[in-house]
């Protein structure tokens, strides 16, 4: 079976930059693969979920204008798009209605609980899911052993984003190599955490990750706070009461202006705010409304590589098709997972699951845009071992990859300046 070329995702990514699809001849027109795509587009994570949203239209848009799927006789993507409203179970019946409707694969979700419920529908019903964005590693790994345990006989959802372990280890790793190249020693780091699925799973990986490393610093305090906590005045004043040198928040974007505010009304001195991986950091409606609270803020999350051509034309559409919003993590994860949702279909030649299932563990797709050590394959698990993260800083107002040397586009800021 032929797999899509890297020439033709690059003749993909241009189309996504403005070229538009040739109108197909007047004989029998293929019929449309349909994809299901359910985003957080109202609610609290409305702002990533418009993002992830226009991602994978870009994306099925660029696959499309290449020429669809050419095994399947050019048969174009058709997206099912679906809003979870940011609550779990709507997720899951939103997932289940698509795949009612004939989606043949899954992805998206964004929140780690609605992840959760998805892949277990997804399983039961036989349907692929390619969880385009989800840190929490009880999905995958939950499947993997009722998959084990012969409860099924195919495991169906696997996973393109890196586990909270990966965050947890390049966390510590990233944070002790910029305090040394810095030529700083930072002491003292409270953890804070948003007390959700996402946020617990991505502070305990921190944590093991640091006691496994024990580096030069010292975890002084853990915090948790609501997911829709609506004042962190408490929290935040337990925090500055422990002294800490460099703050450690794993956050949502609401709760991400809460706390950068806070901070700046209490007059917390610290050296950094260095968050272990977070999608509330670096956000365009983040940065306007935060302005100079938000400057020199680091995130050790995932990001697009922007030393890719195919990354900056995309980019540079997507900028424009938004209305000027940042083309971050959201929209750069899900767009990729359409374009491997592409790729299975193309070598699968075929709708049936247990073909797209087999189809995806032997994925080794390069044709990506987002930051990692090699290209997407699947381990035993269904994740991708490829994926990995960079340290992100607030430079200039403008969100900026600044670690690992490899992957930066500027350097690094740290201390940060006193006010």
């Amino acid at each position: 079976m032929k797999a899509l070329s890297r020439r033709r995702f690059l003749g993909a990514g241009a189309a996504a930059a403005g070229l538009l699809a040739l109108p197909r001849g007047l004989g029998a027109q293929p019929r449309t693969i349909k994809i299901g795509v359910i985003s957080p587009v109202t609610g609290p994570l409305a702002e990533v979920g418009q993002d992830s949203r226009l991602g994978a239209q870009m994306a099925a848009e660029a696959v499309n204008a290449a020429g669809g799927i050419t095994s399947m006789g050019g048969a174009p993507l058709e997206l099912l798009l679906a809003d979870s409203q940011t609550k779990a179970e709507v997720a899951r019946a939103e997932a289940d209605r698509l795949v009612s409707a004939g989606a043949r694969l899954l992805t998206g979700a964004f929140h780690s609980a609605h992840v959760a419920s998805i892949a277990s529908l997804a399983q039961q019903r036989r349907v692929p899911y390619i969880i385009d964005i989800s840190a929490a590693d009880a999905p995958t790994a939950n499947v993997a052993k009722s998959v084990r345990e012969g409860q099924q006989k195919t495991q169906y959802v696997y996973r393109t984003f890196p586990g909270s372990a990966i965050f947890g280890r390049n966390a510590v790793r990233y944070m002790t190599e910029i305090f040394r190249e810095a030529g700083v020693s930072p002491k003292r780091v409270v953890a804070m955490y948003t007390n959700d699925l996402f946020g617990k799973t991505q502070t305990d990986s921190f944590l093991a990750a640091h006691r496994a490393a024990n580096p030069g610093f010292e975890i002084v305090d853990v915090i948790p706070y609501p997911e829709n906590a609506v004042d962190l005045s408490t929290e935040v004043s337990r925090a500055k009461a422990a002294r800490p040198d460099v703050l450690a928040p794993v956050t949502r974007p609401v709760t991400a202006i809460l706390l950068l505010e806070e901070l700046a009304r209490q007059r917390v001195e610290l050296m950094g705010v260095i968050s272990p991986g977070a999608p509330g950091l670096y956000e365009t409606k983040q940065i306007r409304q935060l302005k100079d609270r938000i400057e020199y803020v680091m995130d050790i999350t995932v990001w697009p590589n922007y030393r890719l051509p195919l990354t900056q034309r995309v980019a540079a559409e997507y900028v424009k098709r938004s209305g000027g919003r940042n083309f971050d993590a959201s929209a750069a994860y899900t767009y990729e997972a359409v374009l491997v949702i592409a790729d299975v279909l193309e070598r699968a030649a075929s709708v049936d699951p247990d073909a797209l299932a087999a189809a995806i563990k032997r994925t080794r797709f390069t044709g990506g845009l987002t930051v990692a050590t090699g290209p997407i394959t699947f381990n035993e698990v269904g994740d991708n071992p490829n994926a990995s993260t960079v340290v992100l800083q607030i430079l200039g107002q403008k969100p900026r990859a600044v670690w690992p040397k490899a992957a930066a586009q500027q350097r690094f800021v740290f201390p940060r300046p006193k006010a």
